[in-house]
């Protein structure tokens, strides 16, 4: 087991993967919605796909639950996850709205994604929370009780030129 990875993770990481979508991994190579759209395409949803790439270039997809607030998507996650090592190396990303096993159900969007700060996540955290009801919270509570560190995700749609076009 990696260092810093609970064994809670390992558990979980072993059955998403397991119930993971065939599907899920076509995403990467999906052609991108139009920029200017930005993660539009996520409103109203539940799961998005949050794709980050190894050193390799190799794709990896992941189901999320995540929110929505001033065209930025936010999620939260588990410190010692292969997802938040991928950002820090490579902060480029797809989202595409998915099913709860991370079938895709549309185009994919880039982003760009950054781990926040301690001060930074309450903005977050108020985003995702709109996004979803008791559900999370008994979740989260269950949670919080483990002892595994957990950080917050911005994402954010590539900026356009000064013209407006990508």
């Amino acid at each position: 087991m990696p260092a810093g990875r609970s064994r809670i993770t390992a558990l979980t990481d072993f059955v998403y993967l397991r119930m993971r979508h065939r599907d899920a991994w076509s995403s990467a190579t999906a052609q991108p919605a139009p920029p200017q759209r930005g993660f539009e395409s996520l409103r109203g949803r539940k799961y998005c796909l949050l794709t980050t790439f190894r050193k390799s270039g190799e794709a990896v997809p992941t189901p999320v639950w995540f929110g929505l607030a001033d065209g930025k998507l936010y999620l939260r996650t588990e410190a010692a996850v292969g997802k938040v090592k991928r950002i820090r190396a490579n902060p480029r990303v797809l989202v595409a709205p998915c099913t709860v096993r991370g079938k895709p159900l549309g185009p994919p969007a880039e982003g760009r994604a950054r781990i926040l700060g301690p001060q930074e996540t309450d903005g977050a955290e108020r985003a995702i929370a709109a996004n979803y009801g008791l559900f999370r919270r008994l979740y989260e509570s269950a949670g919080n009780r483990l002892p595994i560190e957990l950080v917050y995700v911005e994402l954010a749609p590539p900026l356009a030129s000064v013209n407006g076009e990508a």
